[in-house]
């Protein structure tokens, strides 16, 4: 990997497919600020309050020749230089300098994320069928704010909660 791991791109939307890239934002328990959903049942909430994906598996599908691009698929951080296999559920990212967030779980592609793939098959970002390549759900412990370029680290759970502090 050249450099460090980073937030490649924030991206948000006022609802749907695809997500467009925002130089900066907030952090909230309930997501990016700015960003809107239409399907308050599959998406969002404080277990889904963020979906995170690998720039290093966008490049990827696009070498397979896949339309997708960072946020085309609904995620709101587009991150590189973490290896994504240890991205899982129960794992912990520090995001920017303020923000910890913890994986809840694999993301179920739906059928609105068709454009991005050959073929519009969407199943090649499950995690049944394809694992390592899903994009992912977190929960966010510590709120703040995030800005293109920031690092990104995998914590242990000892490291999120001294950073976490007394709750």
């Amino acid at each position: 990997m050249r450099g460090s791991a980073r937030i490649v791109q924030i991206s948000v939307s006022p609802g749907g497919v695809p997500k467009r890239a925002v130089p900066s934002a907030r952090v909230t328990a309930l997501g990016v600020q700015g960003d809107a959903r239409r399907d308050h049942q599959h998406h969002g909430g404080p277990e889904r309050a963020l979906c995170l994906f690998s720039g290093e598996r966008i490049r990827a599908l696009q070498a397979e020749g896949h339309p997708i691009a960072p946020g085309s698929i609904g995620e709101n951080l587009t991150i590189e230089g973490v290896d994504w296999n240890a991205v899982t559920p129960g794992s912990y990212l520090r995001l920017g300098q303020e923000v910890i967030a913890q994986v809840t779980r694999y993301t179920a592609p739906c059928v609105n994320i068709t454009a991005s793939f050959l073929g519009r098959d969407y199943s090649r970002v499950s995690q049944k069928r394809h694992p390592g390549d899903s994009r992912v759900y977190v929960r966010v412990l510590l709120e703040g704010s995030l800005t293109s370029g920031d690092p990104v680290q995998l914590l242990t759970e000892d490291e999120a909660l001294a950073l976490i502090g007394p709750r």
